[in-house]
Formats: C-alpha cells, structure tokens, sequence
C-alpha cells in the first residue's frame, strides 16, 4: 500500500457516505491489528487511517477492485460471535479460526484479480491472518509479499517486517527473528526502539545473553526520546545489567 495516494477528486469528496463507510472500514482494520496500534500511538494511527480511507475510496473508482478491498476491510474488521450483535455491523464469523481463514479468503481474491496498493494491502492482511492461526511459513510468505510489492516508505511497512520476524521465532529460528527485527530497526526506523526491545527478547530466549544486554544497554543513547527505556532498563536488571 502506497503511503502516497493520489489526489482525492471533487466528486469524492461530495460522496460523504463513501467517506464515512471507508472510515469505518479503516477503523475496523486498526481494530483488529491492536499490537501495531500500541506500537503506533494515536498520531501515526490517524495518518493509517487516513492512507486506508483514501485507498478504499480511490479503489471504489473501479468496480471490481472497489468490491475485493472494500469486502477485505469488512472481513479483516469482523467479530467473532456465534450470534449477530446489536449495534455491530459485522460480519460475524463463529470462531476465531474461521475469522482468520475468511480473511485469507478475502485477501487471495484481491491478490488474484489486482497489483499495485490493493495487492499490497492484501498480503499484508493474509500474513497477519497466518500468523494468528500459527502457520509461521504462509505468514513469513504473505509478509515478504507485501514488503516486494508496497513502497519503502510505506506507512505500514513496519508491520510486516515485525510479522517476519515473529514467524521466525514462532518457527524456532531464533537466529533469522534477531535478524528480522534488526532489518526492522533499520527499514523502519520510526520503530527502531521496539525493534530493539525484540530483538534483546529473542537474543535472551536463544541463549545470546551477553548480546542481549549489549542491545538494552546501548537502548538509552540510541533511542533518547524512546517512551520504552524504562522497559528496556528493567529488562536489562533481570540480564543482571546495569
């Protein structure tokens, strides 16, 4: 997904309830990747927002595409519920498996049928759904697709480097997760604390104790202004750091 739409037209912006159902529909997928929220913070979270709305808009200019991503967001933005919820939307789907397989469905139609930003959306979409179902090498796939077909300044780009990273260590190569969350720190560098923060995680669980607490004792200098230094220092006490 392109952090630089093109410009919104005149008709679009007369269509206050195609703006309105975008929104929700961004919401929904902020919604249901809540970790990268947390990451993010309230103003980056807008700016995605804000990216998502304009794709969906813009993307609604095509019938067909307009139906595929439009149909992702819905998906990726559902609830699981055995029973409609008043005052939800939907969709519902009864487990959280079948949540997951439904966006993964919903991802491989826009993969099939469009290139360019809807594409990019979609791998990213169908990496987070394996990833949630434990299917560490789809994920890892999905992810490395997003990362060939988005912009290298794409506003979410942060996230599948992070999901690479975490398929690794789901799949036990400590080794390529250190790996993964360094490229993030250094691809994503808006995000270089946390990427840190992870990388000491998974160089501590291999083993790598000494490296771990190299990464958290340079975390001050390196990352100044970080809201994570406290966390970082306290991890480093239990390294038995100082």
């Amino acid at each position: 997904m392109s952090s630089k739409p093109s410009v919104i037209t005149r008709k679009d912006m007369k269509e206050p309830d195609k703006f309105q159902h975008a929104a929700e529909q961004a919401a929904g997928w902020v919604a249901a990747r809540k970790r990268q929220a947390v990451i993010l913070g309230g103003a980056a979270v807008a700016a995605v927002l804000l990216v998502l709305v304009v794709l969906v808009v813009q993307s609604q200019r095509s019938e067909a595409s307009g139906a595929a991503v439009s149909q992702l967001l819905e998906t990726v933005g559902g609830t699981v519920s055995a029973v409609p919820l008043p005052g939800q939307p939907g969709p519902f789907f009864p487990t959280e498996e079948a949540h997951q397989r439904a966006i993964i469905g919903a991802a491989d139609q826009v993969l099939a049928q469009h290139g360019g930003a809807a594409a990019a959306l979609a791998a990213l979409a169908k990496g987070d759904a394996h990833l949630r179902l434990r299917e560490w090498e789809p994920a890892r796939a999905a992810y490395q697709k997003y990362l060939d077909t988005a912009a290298k300044d794409d506003s979410l780009r942060f996230g599948a480097l992070e999901g690479v990273a975490l398929a690794a260590e789901g799949q036990g190569d400590l080794a390529a997760a250190a790996e993964g969350f360094a490229r993030m720190a250094k691809e994503a560098p808006a995000f270089a604390d946390r990427a840190d923060l992870e990388r000491a995680r998974v160089l501590a669980a291999a083993g790598k104790t000494d490296y771990a607490r190299q990464v958290l004792a340079a975390f001050p200098e390196q990352h100044k202004e970080s809201p994570l230094a406290p966390e970082a220092s306290q991890r480093l006490g239990k390294l038995g750091g100082k």
